[in-house]
C-alpha cells in the first residue's frame, strides 16, 4: 500500500494535506482497509470550529466504529457531501475521493510534529 509524502499523519491513522492555510484531512488507506466496508461517515457542518486534538469526524463500517481528530485548531470550509451517499469512496480511495473535511488552520505549526509519509509506513509496518 502506498503511503503519499505529500501530507503528514497521525499515528490513529489520520492524514493532512496542507494547501495555504487550509488542511484536507481524511483516514489512510490502512485505516479503510482495518474498518472494512464502510458504511456511514458524520462530518461536522461547514462553520463549525473546532480546537486541536478535537473529535472532527466519526466512520462507521460493518466491523466498527472510529473517530477522526484533528491536531490543528481552526474552521470547517468545506465537507466532501459525496460521503453522505456513498461512503465507500473512503474504501476506494482514501487518499483522493475519499478526504472528509477541510479546515482554515489557525495554526499550522502543529502539522509540523506529525509522522512524515516515511515513518507513517514505519509504523504500520
Amino acid at each position: 500500500m502506498s503511503v503519499p509524502d505529500d501530507r503528514k499523519y497521525l499515528e490513529t491513522h489520520e492524514w493532512f494535506q496542507v494547501d495555504g492555510d487550509i488542511v484536507t484531512m481524511g483516514i489512510t488507506q490502512f485505516a479503510a482497509s482495518e474498518l472494512t466496508d464502510i458504511t456511514y461517515v458524520d462530518v461536522p457542518k461547514v462553520g463549525t470550529h473546532f480546537s486541536a486534538g478535537d473529535v472532527v469526524g466519526e466512520i462507521e463500517s460493518v466491523k466498527a466504529t472510529g473517530e477522526m481528530y484533528t491536531p490543528v485548531a481552526g474552521e470547517v470550509v468545506e465537507v466532501n457531501e459525496a460521503l453522505a451517499d456513498h461512503p465507500e469512496y473512503i474504501n476506494d480511495d482514501a487518499f483522493e475521493t475519499g478526504w472528509m473535511i477541510r479546515i482554515r488552520a489557525d495554526d499550522l505549526g502543529p502539522l509540523e510534529k506529525l509522522l512524515t509519509a516515511e515513518q507513517y509506513e514505519a509504523s504500520i509496518s
